[in-house]
């Protein structure tokens, strides 16, 4: 990436990973870019590329591998990517499970802080699932967050019929899909 002088952080399962908090190895590496590019494989080796907006403004780390450098999504931007690409991830519940381990990493100031770069119903979204896998203790500064920018309900499972589904007003989130961990 540095000698085609691309943008980019990897991120979803393969942030989580690098966080500890994955159960199985991801079968790709999961890259974000500002454009559409190709995956890459070469032989074991599978990286695929996601577009997404605003990447210069997500909080990353510098992580060293044994083949060098690469830019990671921190704990916090990692959850709110995990519950933004749910498809890509593996999940709804995949997801529930990864936010189950990672919470222990997460620091709720830095959470609002990363929320800024994310559309807000990817913080109600994930609001609602760190309370649902007992990270509650992690939310408050997020919940005051979403209750300031949150204009309207918006279904955890986006996708699916919502109307008639129960809804928690805290995240202001229709509760259209069960989520097990």
């Amino acid at each position: 990436m540095k000698s085609l002088k691309l943008p980019y952080y990897v991120s979803l399962l393969s942030a989580a990973e690098y966080h500890g908090a994955a159960h199985q190895r991801p079968q790709a590496l999961q890259v974000f870019l500002e454009g559409k590019r190709r995956p890459i494989v070469c032989g074991r080796v599978r990286v695929t590329f996601m577009v997404r907006k605003h990447l210069r403004s997500v909080p990353v780390q510098p992580v060293n591998t044994p083949r060098g450098g690469l830019l990671i999504s921190t704990p916090e931007s990692t959850a709110l990517d995990l519950v933004g690409y749910e498809q890509q991830a593996g999940g709804l519940n995949l997801v529930a499970t990864v936010l189950a381990e990672l919470a222990e990493k997460i620091d709720p100031a830095k959470l609002v802080a990363a929320a800024d770069a994310a559309p807000i119903v990817w913080a109600q979204r994930l609001g609602y699932l760190l309370q649902h896998v007992g990270a509650a203790g992690k939310t408050a500064p997020l919940q005051e967050h979403v209750r300031a920018r949150a204009q309207k309900a918006t279904p955890l499972a986006p996708g699916r019929a919502f109307r008639d589904s129960p809804r928690d007003p805290a995240w202001k989130i229709y509760m259209n899909a069960e989520v097990e961990t």
